[in-house]
């Protein structure tokens, strides 16, 4: 969770990520820094997001993108 946590943190520093559940549904993030994201993670924990991984939902909060990634590392 810590590297994630720093990817975050560069994309967007100004976001409290314990506690903000609405990244993508309240607009935290722009499009530009939800492709960045993906990028990162992929990159970072060398997976590969699917399209049935991309909902807003998975992307709302820094706890439910770090169980999505732990999520496909088990498949």
């Amino acid at each position: 969770m810590e590297e994630l946590l720093e990817i975050m943190n560069e994309i967007n520093s100004d976001v409290d990520y314990a506690t903000e559940d609405n990244l993508i549904d309240g607009h935290v993030y722009d499009s530009l820094e939800i492709l960045t994201l993906i990028t990162e993670i992929c990159d970072t924990f060398d997976i590969e997001i699917g399209a049935k991984w991309m909902r807003n939902e998975n992307f709302n909060s820094a706890q439910r993108i770090w169980e999505m990634i732990q999520m496909i590392q088990e498949e």
